[in-house]
């Protein structure tokens, strides 16, 4: 069982959605978090918030999506803190549009800041992990990633490199004690199509993020290699599907999936998203 207490946690993402969660979380296993994201204010309060529950939180606001400048970031962490014992790769982008709408920024932006991001944070950190044998990664993906989603096809690629990357890298390091876990925390009531004031899809299971938050948490304690947050029946159809896509295609325009995400995209298209 892998110890979080006193342990260094760098979360990307950390001051909206599925971050802040995470962060307190981690705080009350009294870690040091470095938080990332852009915004200086929000990432203050959660600071705030950390130290309350228990941890130590510090705030670095960060565009990730300068890769070209993550080793200036990773030095400036390395020079408070000294050594990183676990990435949580949790920043993400999502942007809804019918395929031919999206320009190249959008599909530059939601790439980079969704998988690219990740992989050279993890590249220029990694290294330290595997020369102490300690370690771990954690990637949050989505149920995207394992079956596409139409009017989301960008997000569902980077979501899907993410899960494959992930596989690869866990295998890599499997003579290793560094830990390597996805998690696919399907539909949140963060989501997006509840701020549009949609309904979620038919017969589809809602997690909360602090659910979300916990199974984080216990995936670092057991080394887990992979999380799906609606559990293993999902898991056994989304392996379903991965043999007859047709048959996905269908129970998503049943479940109402489809319609959902047009209808998502059709207002995302009027009022853009910002980046957390």
């Amino acid at each position: 069982m892998t110890n979080i207490t006193g342990k260094t946690v760098l979360l990307t993402g950390a001051s909206g959605g599925i971050g802040e969660y995470i962060a307190r979380a981690l705080a009350k296993e009294q870690a040091t978090i470095i938080c990332v994201s852009r915004s200086q204010n929000a990432l203050n309060k959660l600071c705030i918030e950390i130290k309350v529950l228990g941890g130590i939180g510090i705030a670095l606001p960060f565009d990730i999506s300068k890769v070209e400048e993550l080793p200036v970031l990773v030095k400036q962490i390395q020079g408070i803190v000294g050594s990183v014992d676990i990435i949580i790769n949790n920043a993400a982008i999502e942007k809804y549009r019918p395929f031919q709408y999206y320009s190249l920024e959008d599909i530059s932006s939601i790439l980079t800041t969704n998988l690219i991001a990740g992989m050279e944070l993890t590249r220029l950190l990694i290294p330290a992990m595997i020369a102490r044998n300690s370690g771990h990664i954690v990637n949050i993906a989505s149920g995207s990633g394992k079956k596409g989603a139409p009017y989301n096809s960008i997000y569902s690629a980077s979501k899907a490199g993410l899960i494959m990357w992930t596989d690869s890298l866990r295998q890599e390091l499997a003579n290793t004690n560094v830990g390597v876990t996805v998690i696919c925390p399907g539909y949140t009531s963060a989501g997006m199509f509840l701020a549009f004031g949609l309904p979620a899809p038919r017969l589809a299971h809602i997690s909360k993020p602090s659910a979300v938050a916990i199974a984080v948490i216990r995936a670092i304690h057991k080394n887990q290699a992979e999380v799906m947050m609606d559990g293993f029946l999902t898991k056994l159809l989304f392996a379903y599907i991965q043999l007859f896509p047709d048959f996905g295609d269908r129970l998503y325009r049943w479940i109402g999936l489809t319609k959902l995400n047009k209808t998502c995209a059709e207002n995302q298209m009027q009022v853009p998203r910002k980046r957390h």
